[in-house]
C-alpha cells in the first residue's frame, strides 16, 4: 500500500511539475536504492540494487520490446 502512495504522488508531482518521464524515473530509482540498502542480507541487497542501477535508456529499449 505505502509503495503506491509513494508511486502515485510521484506521478502527481510530475504531472504538475512538468517533470520529464526521464527524471520520474530517476526518482523512481532513487526510492528503490534507498529501500534495497534497508535490506539486511548482502546477497539480497546487491540484487536489489542492481536491479536499481539500470539506466533509464535502457528500461525504455526493454519497455519498447515488451510493446511489440
Amino acid at each position: 500500500m505505502k509503495v503506491f502512495i509513494l508511486f502515485a504522488s510521484l506521478a502527481l508531482a510530475g504531472l504538475l511539475g512538468g517533470c520529464s518521464s526521464e527524471q520520474f524515473y530517476a526518482s523512481g530509482q532513487n526510492w528503490q536504492r534507498n529501500e534495497c540498502n534497508k535490506l539486511l542480507d548482502a546477497g539480497e541487497r546487491g540484487r536489489c540494487l542492481k536491479s536499481a542501477s539500470t539506466s533509464y535508456e535502457t528500461y525504455r529499449q526493454q519497455a519498447e520490446r515488451v510493446k511489440q
